[in-house]
């Protein structure tokens, strides 16, 4: 993810870790399968009598993240913005209620920690370790609410809207409150209501894309996963809040 701590704090945009996704979602996303090609859609890209309508689908995506207990994921992200170019990759095990952990494998020993009271954030090399009250995260600005199932994204979402792409389908809207930070939000969904990806366009043009792939649903996930150890010589310090 996008490091706020190890650039400007005071940049009005840079979120750290998996809060970049700019809101998210809190709702997020992430346990990801491939789903089986959906028929449903006519030769001209319309959706058919048999295709979901946008507010299906979202229930379907709320369903199905709220079911789950555990998840382990890949997730690849790129930022442009802000003169900006930044590509990021790793994985991500979640665990219900509040916990994450998110491991970089690009740049290598970069990590994020929830453990459902605080979130932990340190990037290789760095002398701090940043904490945040997980409380000043749950909002629409991270992907949080999603991967924990708290979205009910019908509700969250301004001008939702359903199109067609592939075999998938793209449910998009503006979430309600932040118009005038996210032009639009846009989740990539299988028909069952699994995510694929996620973007966010903010109305300074940068854009935010998350893509996941090989989930695990349901995988061990021990409690000792979720706890912070900061490397030798590595201080805790108390973090700022996304902005």
């Amino acid at each position: 993810m996008i490091d706020l701590y190890s650039q400007n704090l005071k940049r009005r945009h840079w979120l750290p870790g998996p809060w970049r996704l700019a809101f998210g979602a809190v709702l997020t996303a992430a346990f990801f399968c491939a789903a089986s090609p959906f028929s449903g859609v006519s030769a001209a890209g319309a959706p058919s009598a048999t295709a979901p309508t946008a507010a299906e689908l979202a229930s379907r995506v709320d369903h199905h993240y709220n079911a789950l207990r555990s998840l382990r994921v890949n997730f690849a992200q790129q930022y442009d913005g802000m003169g900006m170019h930044r590509k990021e990759s790793g994985t991500l095990l979640l665990k219900k209620p509040g916990r994450m952990r998110w491991d970089y494998s690009q740049p290598s020993g970069k990590l994020f920690v929830l453990d459902g009271k605080d979130a932990y954030f340190y990037s290789p090399g760095g002398s701090e370790a940043q904490r945040v009250p997980a409380k000043k995260l749950d909002d629409l600005r991270s992907p949080l609410r999603l991967l924990l199932g708290h979205a009910q994204l019908a509700k969250e979402l301004a001008n939702l809207q359903m199109t067609p792409a592939g075999s998938s389908f793209e449910l998009s809207g503006t979430p309600k409150g932040m118009e005038q930070r996210v032009s639009t939000f846009e989740l990539t969904v299988t028909a069952d209501g699994t995510i694929e990806a996620i973007k966010i366009e903010e109305t300074d043009g940068s854009v935010t894309h998350f893509s996941f792939s090989g989930e695990q649903p349901n995988v061990p996930a021990p409690d000792g996963e979720f706890v912070f150890k900061a490397p030798p010589g590595v201080e805790i310090v108390s973090g700022l809040p996304p902005v």
